[in-house]
């Protein structure tokens, strides 16, 4: 199979900071050169406390969100209270590990707050890893570009911001399957919410 017909385009960043993770991406989506759709949404919030983003086949991103949100549901059915980021990002390592004969073509991130802020990055063959930040995407290595020089320990949220709206910005300047703006969504103690594009723009100053 003709790898560059799998892969799709796009730039998605997460980053933890002293209080919560934020989660960005562009909202561009191609097939080959083809733009397809300017107005994607490549971060779903799954729950309150949960939310992941999505690069690949959005076919196969949408069916896996839909199985972790009813999978979050019967959780909370069952026990009484909402599951952790790692267990939700486990779960679902173990669905593309499961899968990997017949893979889902993704790469995930799952970002969330339980007891503390935690990111988790996955591939398509259920590959979880731990990370203070990442990017995945076609335009991953001008963001990772702007996280290597940026990131550190402790950062407030407002330095947080600025650095993942930079990353992807970085990115749809030079990479031509990320573009059409920037999506943001912010998980800390009270919940997750995605900031609007009138509080995005502030940050491209």
């Amino acid at each position: 199979m003709d790898e560059n017909k799998i892969l799709k385009g796009t730039t998605t960043v997460g980053i933890t900071y002293n209080n919560g993770v934020i989660l960005a991406a562009d909202k561009r989506a191609s097939m080959e050169y083809f733009i397809a759709s300017k107005t994607v949404e490549k971060i779903q919030i799954l729950s309150d406390s949960i939310a992941m983003t999505m690069a690949g086949g959005v076919g196969d991103n949408q069916a896996l969100q839909r199985y972790l949100k009813a999978e979050i549901e019967l959780y909370k059915y069952k026990k009484g209270k909402a599951p952790s980021v790692k267990a939700i990002s486990t779960l679902l390592a173990n669905i593309l590990q499961q899968s990997k004969f017949y893979p889902f073509y993704v790469q995930v991130m799952i970002g969330g707050y339980d007891t503390k802020p935690q990111l988790f990055d996955l591939d398509f063959a259920g590959g979880l890893m731990k990370e203070n930040y990442t990017s995945t995407g076609s335009g991953s290595p001008m963001a990772y570009a702007i996280l290597d020089d940026s990131y550190k320990e402790g950062m407030t949220e407002e330095e947080a911001l600025k650095t993942a709206v930079r990353a992807v910005t970085a990115a749809m300047k030079r990479d031509a399957a990320t573009g059409e703006g920037v999506d943001v969504v912010i998980i800390d103690q009270k919940k997750a919410r995605k900031l609007t594009a009138q509080q995005i723009q502030t940050y491209f100053k």
